[in-house]
């Protein structure tokens, strides 16, 4: 491969992905290995394919961006090594990648010093990192609110980028928060099973008889859904909430 063609590469995800590791993109993933924004939402359904540009996002940042840290934070220790699989699996399938110096089930480090660390979601766990050049946060929403504040400074000085993705949870929490009142700052991607071109009417109508209405829509078509158990919607709530309270006087 010439210089020329190694330099467009390396700028530009999309066609590396498409070219070297052979996967075939939707439309919404080219758009997210494209983007600039330094923080990305994708609000997308499940098996929708957003683990695999996450995936994709970390393995291009440590070949074309020697001494780059990636950290991919999950929930759970399992969650972690499922989406650090993906990472190894991309890795392994290229014909001439970058050489690894160290590799295990939850962290490579190549030879151009890049490295890409997995990790499960307990504060105590992620504190040590700085320096990050890009935050991964999978299943975004069963993430707690102090671990995302806990890790949010880590790319106060290396002006990295933070892409969470998730399915949603219900109208709780920093996940429903960002996407709906996070402000400009964000680029949101919604995915639904509909958009999906590997998800098959047939599965989603059997889905829809066994999970119920409430699991459904939440998981296929990435609708934040009141509790089950609330006596009250999101909505009710909020509106009877009275922002301007006149003072009594005395």
């Amino acid at each position: 491969m010439g210089v020329a063609s190694d330099l467009a590469l390396a700028l530009d995800a999309a066609t590396w992905a498409e070219q070297v590791t052979g996967f075939a993109l939707d439309d919404w993933q080219t758009e997210v290995l494209r983007s600039n924004t330094d923080r990305i939402l994708l609000n997308c359904c499940r098996q929708s394919g957003k683990s695999t540009v996450a995936a994709l996002l970390a393995l291009h940042l440590a070949l074309y961006y020697p001494e780059s840290l990636s950290l991919l934070l999950s929930p759970s220790l399992r969650q972690s090594q499922e989406l650090f699989r993906k990472v190894s699996d991309l890795y392994g399938g290229l014909l001439e990648p970058v050489p690894a110096e160290a590799e295990s089930a939850l962290r490579i480090e190549l030879q151009n010093r890049s490295r890409i660390v997995s990790l499960p979601g307990k504060e105590a766990t992620v504190r040590g990192y700085s320096g990050v050049d890009l935050l991964v946060i999978d299943e975004a929403a069963r993430v707690p609110d102090d671990l995302y504040y806990t890790v949010r400074p880590m790319l106060a000085v290396s002006g990295g980028r933070l892409i969470a993705l998730s399915t949603p949870y219900g109208k709780r929490g920093w996940w429903f928060d960002e996407w709906t009142k996070g402000g400009a700052g964000w680029l949101r991607v919604q995915v639904t099973a509909e958009q999906c071109p590997r998800i098959s009417e047939a599965f989603l109508e059997e889905e829809q008889q066994h999970l119920g209405e409430w699991w459904y829509r939440q998981e296929y078509f990435c609708e934040f859904m009141d509790a089950q158990t609330a006596a009250f919607s999101y909505e009710a709530v909020i509106g009877a909430i009275q922002e301007e309270v006149e003072a009594w006087a005395l």
